[in-house]
């Protein structure tokens, strides 16, 4: 190949020359240590065939142009929709437009293994991803700029998410109840494989074990669609036991009016015969009669916090604090009160 003299060429043009992908380029070129010989060679002759000026390193790049493109394959209930207004929001704030791909139907759509190669594309923002694990990393290695919000499973390491303190927010609520005096707690989780319900029900358990409580699993429910009907099914199940619990935590507020439903069906108040709690603290949690006791999210501050970190990853900055989890506080409503 002829040796082009003064021609800056980019790190996706060294890849496509050298057949490499693109993370490992940027990590010879970064001079990272866990690279082979061999592929450093590759990547160093290829340099030198394109000239005298080597390619251009992320912190070289000007910042990226384009929209960013918001996926959130999931209806855009009070939930979503916050989280998703406050992205609109912020990215209007920074002279970008926004491309929404949201709504149920989404979620079989093969939206990432294309969406590094969108011209009018900057960077995305998934929230809540269906996608595996590795189809994140493959878009991670195309060099592609993006934030996960709520990951469903672990991220890699050197991926950006955003979320909320769920252990944190669950341990606080379920001690809460165990200073009422409940010990017979019954658990409605969310769906067994998601991240969230994993941190909440170690959440959940943390304080009870402090009270010398291990919960039986005939105490714990699990749904796989944290709504309002699986809630009052699952609540229903566990309000049947012969011994019945004393209070229900639910994974999200919209399970927890379920299980108020359930409760008014057999008879039982809240809270003098039965505490319930929910977590989210959307706008149902205050329109319930009790209110409910509920942990709330900084929804609208995890949309926010990803469009700032997104802007940092188009402007080419690195980021240390690549995992962000944000806050959550606990409040005590209405339908939790000491154990009978």
């Amino acid at each position: 190949m002829p040796r082009t003299v003064g021609v800056r060429a980019t790190v996706r043009d060294i890849a496509a020359e050298t057949g490499l992908s693109i993370a490992t380029v940027s990590r010879v070129l970064n001079g990272a240590a866990n690279v082979a010989p061999h592929t450093r060679d590759l990547v160093l002759q290829a340099v030198h065939r394109r000239g005298d000026k080597a390619p251009l390193r992320r912190g070289e790049l000007p910042p990226a142009a384009g929209s960013v493109y918001v996926r959130c394959p999931y209806v855009l209930t009070d939930y979503f929709g916050l989280i998703v207004s406050s992205i609109a929001e912020t990215i209007e704030l920074h002279g970008r437009q926004m491309v929404l791909n949201a709504g149920e139907a989404a979620q079989t759509a093969a939206v990432l293994p294309t969406l590094g190669e969108r011209p009018d594309v900057a960077g995305a923002i998934l929230i809540l991803p269906p996608e595996s694990p590795d189809d994140l990393v493959r878009l991670r290695d195309q060099q592609f700029p993006f934030v996960v919000i709520d990951p469903r499973t672990p991220a890699p390491k050197d991926i950006v998410t955003v979320s909320a303190a769920h252990f944190a927010g669950a341990r606080r609520l379920m001690s809460h109840l165990v200073e009422l005096g409940h010990r017979r707690v019954g658990i409605i989780g969310g769906p067994p494989e998601w991240l969230a319900n994993d941190a909440r029900m170690a959440g959940y358990v943390a304080p009870l074990a402090d009270a010398g409580v291990l919960p039986t699993p005939e105490l714990v429910r699990h749904v796989n669609e944290p709504n309002t009907d699986n809630g009052y099914r699952a609540a229903g199940e566990l309000l049947d036991l012969p011994v019945r619990p004393t209070a229900l935590v639910a994974f999200n507020d919209k399970m927890a009016v379920g299980a108020l439903a359930a409760a008014h069906e057999r008879g039982l108040r809240v809270p003098q015969d039965l505490s319930i709690a929910g977590f989210d603290d959307i706008d149902v949690s205050r329109a319930t009669t009790p209110m409910l006791t509920t942990v709330r999210q900084p929804l609208q501050e995890m949309g926010r916090m990803a469009v700032t970190m997104l802007m940092r990853l188009l402007d080419r900055h690195t980021l240390e604090a690549v995992h962000v989890s944000l806050g959550t506080e606990l409040v005590i409503r209405d339908s939790t009160a000491p154990a009978p």
